[in-house]
């Protein structure tokens, strides 16, 4: 009998998760990925400098590093990018569903979760995801497609967030959107153009589960994405003075979004 389609995709997807690596690079970034109990580590490449200043990271690792000198230090990354001398190269984390990170529970606060329409800028990605860990979110989503992945400069923007702050890669945004709605949470869309200010849009629901939807800077939310939301709403401003980078708004809606005391 012949496999369904989707049942085909899926199978490769696993394939192709089992052979994908980031490496990751810079002094914060790796010495928080090396005591990740959750982090498959493969080859860390360090110079004496860095291998003194990660020395209790390394020794809690177990992995063997690669002592190599400043003149000849190459790792396959960007060859602009500061990476302290060091770099490691890992799996991706595996941060499991949503049903199982997004659940709240009777004894818990009204969780909060960020989606990402086609952000695809990992300085932006890694600057939301040290939000969300600040603001207690219980993931950061984004579609698998046209969005920006694991890399080193996520993670370096990250400041070590990415680590600890679930980020989910979903098959289709609108679909998840759906799914926590079933769960119980209120979809609001961040958007210039919302009917109300996001403290009016909040005033009601601070005490369910929310779900803040942002698009890409510029194309902002797309059409099937708006649709799905709950509320498009805004974040005021004082004057005609532009508008928010993504990861600032980010920060912003998760702060005005905080569950009541």
């Amino acid at each position: 009998m012949k496999k369904p389609k989707w049942v085909i995709e899926k199978e490769r997807t696993r394939r192709d998760a089992a052979t994908v690596t980031v490496w990751l690079f810079g002094l914060h970034a790796v010495r928080d990925a090396l005591l990740n109990p959750a982090r498959e580590k493969l080859r860390l490449m360090v110079t004496k400098n860095a291998a003194d200043k990660l020395s209790e990271a390394i020794a809690a690792s177990t992995i063997t590093p690669e002592i190599i000198d400043p003149r000849k230090f190459a790792p396959p990354i960007d060859p602009q990018s500061v990476h302290q001398g060091a770099a490691l190269e890992a799996r991706p984390l595996d941060w499991g569903t949503v049903q199982a990170r997004c659940a709240g529970g009777p004894d818990s606060a009204p969780p909060r979760v960020v989606l990402l329409d086609r952000v695809s800028d990992p300085h932006n990605v890694g600057a939301i995801l040290r939000s969300a860990e600040v603001f207690g979110a219980r993931a950061v989503i984004a579609p698998r497609h046209h969005s920006a992945p694991e890399t080193g400069a996520l993670a370096k923007t990250a400041s070590g967030a990415l680590e600890r702050q679930p980020y989910l890669r979903v098959r289709n945004l609108a679909d998840t959107m759906q799914e926590l709605r079933a769960m119980g949470y209120v979809l609001l869309g961040l958007d210039g153009e919302g009917a109300r200010d996001i403290d009016a849009g909040l005033q009601d629901i601070r005490n369910r589960a929310v779900a803040l939807v942002l698009g890409a800077e510029g194309p902002g939310l797309r059409p099937r994405t708006r649709e799905t939301c709950d509320e498009v709403v805004r974040i005021g401003t004082s004057g005609g003075f532009g508008s928010l980078n993504v990861s600032n708004a980010a920060a912003v809606a998760l702060y005005a979004a905080r569950p009541a005391p």
